[in-house]
């Protein structure tokens, strides 16, 4: 299953949307929908925010593998790299931090990493790859 879209904000949730859609059609299970929804949103708003932050946005590519097991997501995007051509850590602020010291952003790949059941990322031929994996093996 995939599907691509060009990199606009809209588009982004436009594709999100559709991609959500087929998932379950095709049978997501739905104890983990929600988590593949959100996980998915940041990771493709984190492309159109920052992948293609000052250049012209174009294609994002998402490619879906929906197995008993598993759903193996890959994103690909001809966008800048992520900083050190590495995945960002992702750690949430401290629990005693102040409301107005919160960082404005960052809270993402956190997000992402708690959802996923794994995360890889590799800069290649000039584009992005993004794989996302979600296990459904502790579900009933």
């Amino acid at each position: 299953m995939d599907l691509s879209f060009p990199a606009t904000q809209a588009r982004a949730s436009d594709g999100i949307a559709t991609l959500s859609a087929r998932l379950a059609a095709h049978g997501l299970p739905e104890s983990k929908a929600d988590d593949v929804k959100i996980a998915l949103a940041e990771a493709i708003n984190n492309v159109v925010e920052h992948a293609y932050a000052g250049i012209a946005p174009a294609e994002v590519q998402i490619d879906c593998c929906l197995c008993k097991d598993k759903l193996e997501i890959r994103i690909t995007d001809t966008g800048s790299p992520m900083p050190d051509m590495r995945l960002p850590g992702g750690a949430p602020a401290p629990v005693d931090t102040r409301l107005q010291d919160l960082p404005e952003g960052g809270f993402g790949w956190h997000l992402i990493r708690q959802l996923a059941s794994d995360i890889r990322y590799e800069r290649r031929d000039d584009g992005n790859l993004l794989w996302l994996q979600f296990d459904f093996n502790e579900l009933p």
